[in-house]
C-alpha cells in the first residue's frame, strides 16, 4: 500500500525473530495483494473489473472489509464511501491517476453514489462479492487499518503480549511495557510541511488511526485541495477540520471512522461520535480541539483503555 509497517514489542532471547518478521511481511503483503488499488492483479481490481451482476470469488479477509466497510458507510450516511475510486483519480489522487479529468469531476459533481446492498452485494460467509451497478471500488480508508489488526493477530498468535503496530498512522496498542509504562504515541500537529507533535496519547489494548487533509494536496488551478473527497458532494473535502483520531478496538474501525468524521466536519462529525460512542479527538484548521473522549481527558497524557482484543474482528498517529 505503498507504505511501512512496523511492530515494536518485548520478547525472550528464545523467540524466532526473523520468523516473526516473516510471518508479518506475509500478512501484510496478503492484505496488500487483496486491497490495493494500485495493484492491477489485486482481487479488489479484479472485483472491480467484473461484469455487472456477476458473483466473483474474494478471499475472506476482503469479505470482511468489503462488509465493514459498507457497515460504515450507511451508519455515517455517506461520509464514508468505499466506492470513490473514479471520483479519487478524476481529481488527479490515487493510482493510474497525474492530472485532473475536468470532464469527469463535472459529470461526478452533487451526484453521490453511497454503497449499499443494493449496489454492492456481499456474502462474507461464502466469501464472494458482486456490484449490482458500476462500481469503482476504493479501500484506501479501511485497508490500513485491516492491515494493522492483522499484524496484532501475527503477534498475538505468537505469544507476544505487549506490542506497538502500526502502519504509517495507523496503530495499535496491547499490554503495557515491563516497567509498567503505557505506549506512548505522538499526536500529530496538522500543519502543512512540518512534522510536529500537539501531544501524547499514552495507550493500551485499543487501536488509533489519525485522517486528515493536511499532507497529501495539490494545487488544481490555484486552488489546493485535498486527497480526502467528500463523496456526498463528489469534490475534494472542504470543511473546517484538519485532521481526526480515532481510538477503537480494532484498527480497521479507527480508520474508518477516522475518514467517515473527517469528512462529517466539525458539527455533523462531533454529533455523530457522540451518538455512537465513538472516542475521537477532532482538530480544527485554527489548531483548536474538540473531543468526545470522557470528560477530563487531556491530549498531553491521555490514558486510554480498551476491550481486549479478541483478534476476531514514540511512533505517531497522523494521516495514513
Amino acid at each position: 500500500m505503498g507504505s511501512r509497517w512496523s511492530a515494536v514489542f518485548y520478547s525472550s532471547t528464545g523467540d524466532d525473530l526473523e520468523g516473526l518478521r516473516a510471518a508479518i511481511q506475509a500478512a501484510v503483503t496478503k492484505v496488500d495483494r487483496q486491497m490495493s488499488t494500485w495493484d492491477p492483479a489485486s482481487d479488489l481490481n479484479h472485483l472491480n473489473a467484473a461484469r455487472v451482476g456477476t458473483w466473483i470469488d474474494i478471499p475472506r479477509e476482503l469479505a470482511i472489509v468489503l462488509a465493514a466497510g459498507i457497515e460504515i458507510g450507511c451508519a455515517s450516511a455517506g461520509a464514508f464511501n468505499i466506492a470513490v475510486g473514479t471520483l479519487v483519480r478524476a481529481w488527479g489522487f490515487g493510482s493510474g491517476a497525474r492530472m485532473p479529468d475536468a470532464a469527469t469531476i463535472a459529470a461526478l459533481s452533487g451526484h453521490p453514489s453511497l454503497v449499499t446492498p443494493n449496489l454492492l452485494q456481499v456474502d462474507e460467509p461464502g466469501c464472494r462479492a458482486r456490484k449490482l451497478a458500476p462500481l469503482a471500488l476504493d479501500l484506501s480508508g479501511i485497508a490500513k487499518g485491516f492491515g494493522v489488526d492483522e499484524i496484532a493477530r501475527v503477534l498475538a498468535t505468537a505469544g507476544v503480549t505487549a506490542f506497538l503496530a502500526g502502519i504509517d498512522g495507523e496503530l495499535c496498542a496491547c499490554g503495557i511495557k515491563p516497567d509498567g509504562r503505557l505506549w506512548a504515541v505522538g499526536h500529530e500537529q496538522p500543519e502543512p510541511g512540518l512534522r510536529s507533535l500537539a501531544g501524547v496519547l499514552e495507550l493500551t489494548d485499543c487501536a488509533v488511526a489519525t485522517s486528515g487533509h493536511y499532507r497529501h494536496r495539490r494545487d488544481v488551478g490555484g486552488r489546493v485541495v485535498s486527497h480526502t473527497m467528500d463523496p456526498r458532494t463528489g469534490a475534494p473535502l472542504s470543511n473546517r477540520l484538519a485532521s481526526v483520531t480515532v481510538l477503537a478496538s480494532t484498527c480497521m474501525a479507527a480508520d474508518a471512522w477516522a475518514t467517515a468524521l473527517l469528512v462529517s466536519g466539525e458539527i455533523e462529525g462531533v454529533r455523530l461520535a457522540e451518538r455512537l460512542g465513538i472516542r475521537a479527538l477532532f482538530v480544527q484548521s485554527d489548531g483548536s480541539l474538540l473531543s468526545t473522549l470522557q470528560e477530563g481527558s487531556k491530549l498531553d497524557l491521555l490514558r486510554i483503555s480498551g476491550e481486549r482484543f479478541g483478534w476476531r474482528s514514540a511512533s505517531r498517529t497522523g494521516p495514513g
